[in-house]
C-alpha cells in the first residue's frame, strides 16, 4: 500500500463501521508483517471485529530499526527549529481532522465521543508542547574562568521505541513522540494489538506533515515485539506505558542492553475526603474520577479514603454515579477478559462483607463489553478491592477515624501513582500533600494529571526508571546533554583551569 492511502475513517456516530487492517508502517510504506498472522480489532460497544492487525516479530522491528537508522542522519542534522514545523503542520492536520480522530478513538477503544474528543485535544495539546521546544531547549552557558567558557547543548540519542497502551490510542503516543522527534532522533512505535488504528493514522498525518520517510515507523503485535524492542541493541531509548508487572519486567530487559529505559506501570489511587469537604467541589468530581474513560486509565480513582463522618458526601456521590447513562456517560470495556475481572472483584468485596450501594455488574447496552458504576462501601483495607487496581468503574470506601490513618493507609499501598484530598482547610491539604507517597497529588482534583511543560509520572511501583514521560522531563528523557568547555587564547592571570 503507498503512502497516504489509508481512507477517512467514515463513522460519525457510535454506528458500527468497519476500517482498514492495521499494517506495519516501516521506511514510508505499509508492509505485512513476517508472521503471516492477524488479530480481531474489536468494537468493544458491538463485540465485533471492525478490523485487523499485523502480528509481527522480531525481524519486522529490525527492519524498522534498520531504515530509523538510515534516516536518523539526515534528520539529526537539520536544525531543531525546522523539526519543529513537522509539529506545527501535525497539529494542524489533527485540528482539521478533529471529528474523524475522535470518532475512530471511540470506535476502537469503546470511550464516549467526549471522552475521545478530549484525548484528541490532548494529544493535540502534547503536540503543541513540541512546537515550543526550540524556545525551551536552550543549554545553558557560562564563562566559568576568565577565558574559559562551559556550555551544555541537548543532543538526541538516536533510534527510540515506544510500548502504548490500549486505553488513550493516540494521547499516549503523543506524550512521547514530540519531544522524541523534535530532538532529532528517530523512533520506532508498538501500539496495543487491541488498538492500533490510531496509530496508522498517525503514521499517514505524520507524512502528511513532511516527516521524511523512516524517521517515524509503526510495528504492530503483541508479545513478541515488545520483546524484541527491549532486546535490540540498535535501539537507544525504550518507553512504556503499562501494567505494573510488564512494566517492571520490559524495564529490567530493556536496561540489560544498555539502552536508557522509562516504564509506567499502573496504580491504586487514592481520594481523601474529609468533613468539610465543599459538596459543590466534591460529588462531581468523585465520580468523574472514578467513572470516566469506564475507569481505564491509571489516573482514575479507584479508592475513597472517608476520614470521620462523610455519610451526606458519600450518599450524594452514590446518586450522582446512579444518574449516569451506560452508553452516553459511559463508555464500554474495551474486552470481555476485563469484564470478568472487574464483576469478580466486586463479588469478593460483596463477599467478604463490603456492601455494594451502586451496583454495575449486570448492566448490559447491546452485545458489547459493559459494567456500570459502582460503589463498594464498609471495605475492609486488606480486601482485593482496596489494594489492587481494578481498572474499571469501580470504587472502593474505606473508612478510617482521622486523617494520620487516611495517610497510613495509602502509604501502604506500593503503588505511588496519583492522591487527592478534598478539604476546604488549607492546612489539611498541606498536611495531606507533603506526607502521601504519590508521585501526582491533587487538591480537589481528583485526576490530577499536570499539564506541560510539567511532566507525568507516578512513584513506586507505578514508575521504574527515572525522571517523567512527558513535558520537559520528556524532552531530557530522549536526549543526553554534551557539555562544552572552550579557550581561545592564554590570559595573564593563571589558574589551575588557564
Amino acid at each position: 500500500m503507498a503512502a497516504l492511502e489509508i481512507p477517512k475513517f467514515l463513522a460519525e456516530s457510535y454506528d458500527y463501521t468497519e476500517y482498514v487492517e492495521a499494517l506495519n508502517w516501516i521506511g514510508g510504506e505499509w508492509v505485512a508483517g513476517s508472521t503471516g498472522e492477524t488479530l480481531d480489532v474489536v468494537n468493544p460497544r458491538y463485540a465485533k471485529s471492525i478490523s485487523r492487525v499485523e502480528m509481527s516479530n522480531a525481524d519486522d522491528v529490525q527492519a524498522a530499526v534498520e531504515a530509523a537508522n538510515a534516516a536518523f542522519p539526515a534528520w539529526k542534522a537539520l536544525p531543531m527549529r525546522e523539526r519543529a514545523q513537522v509539529m506545527y503542520r501535525l497539529k494542524y492536520i489533527m485540528e482539521r481532522d478533529l471529528e474523524e480522530l475522535t470518532w475512530l478513538v471511540s470506535h476502537e477503544n469503546g470511550k464516549t465521543y467526549d471522552e475521545a474528543k478530549a484525548e484528541v485535544l490532548k494529544a493535540i495539546e502534547c503536540t503543541e508542547f513540541g512546537c515550543s521546544l526550540p524556545n525551551m531547549a536552550a543549554g545553558g552557558q557560562l564563562d566559568v574562568s576568565r577565558g574559559v567558557n562551559c556550555r551544555q547543548v541537548y543532543e538526541p540519542v538516536g533510534v527510540c521505541a515506544g510500548v502504548t497502551p490500549f486505553n488513550f490510542p493516540l494521547m499516549v503516543p503523543m506524550w512521547m513522540l514530540p519531544q522524541a522527534l523534535v530532538a532529532g532522533n528517530t523512533f520506532i512505535l508498538k501500539p496495543s494489538e487491541q488498538v492500533p488504528l490510531s496509530a496508522i493514522k498517525l503514521a499517514e498525518m505524520l507524512k502528511e506533515a513532511g516527516l521524511p520517510d523512516g524517521v517515524f515507523n509503526v510495528v504492530n503485535g503483541g508479545k513478541a515485539v515488545v520483546e524484541a524492542l527491549c532486546d535490540n541493541e540498535g535501539i537507544d531509548a525504550f518507553g512504556f506505558v503499562g501494567s505494573t508487572y510488564v512494566a517492571k519486567l520490559v524495564y529490567g530487559r530493556a536496561a540489560a542492553t544498555g539502552k536508557r529505559a522509562l516504564a509506567l506501570g499502573g496504580a491504586k489511587n487514592h481520594l481523601i475526603i474529609v468533613p468539610d469537604a465543599d459538596p459543590a467541589v466534591t460529588v462531581d468530581n468523585v465520580v468523574a474520577s472514578f467513572t470516566g474513560c469506564a475507569g481505564q486509565r491509571c489516573m482514575a480513582a479507584s479508592v475513597l479514603v472517608a476520614v470521620g463522618n462523610v455519610d451526606k458526601l458519600i450518599e450524594q456521590i452514590a446518586e450522582k454515579a446512579k444518574q449516569i447513562k451506560v452508553g452516553e456517560g459511559l463508555g464500554a470495556i474495551t474486552n470481555e477478559q476485563s469484564v470478568t475481572r472487574i464483576r469478580r472483584y466486586i463479588d469478593e468485596a460483596e463477599q467478604s462483607g463490603a456492601k455494594i450501594i451502586v451496583d454495575g455488574r449486570n448492566t448490559t447496552q447491546g452485545e458489547g463489553y459493559w459494567v456500570g458504576p459502582t460503589i463498594i462501601d464498609h471495605a475492609s483495607k486488606d480486601m482485593p478491592s482496596a489494594r489492587e487496581e481494578i481498572f474499571g468503574p469501580v470504587i472502593t470506601i474505606v473508612r478510617v477515624n482521622d486523617l494520620d490513618e487516611a495517610i497510613d493507609f495509602e502509604n501502604s499501598n506500593p503503588y505511588g501513582n496519583a492522591s487527592a484530598v478534598y478539604t476546604t482547610n488549607g492546612e489539611v491539604a498541606r498536611y495531606v500533600v507533603d506526607r502521601v507517597e504519590a508521585g501526582m497529588v491533587g487538591v480537589n482534583v481528583g485526576v490530577p494529571v499536570p499539564r506541560e511543560p510539567f511532566g507525568f509520572g507516578g512513584w513506586n511501583d507505578s514508575k521504574f526508571g527515572h525522571g517523567n514521560i512527558t513535558g520537559w522531563d520528556g524532552y531530557r528523557f530522549w536526549t543526553r546533554p554534551r557539555k562544552i568547555t572552550s579557550k581561545w587564547a592564554n590570559q595573564k592571570d593563571w589558574n589551575w583551569m588557564s
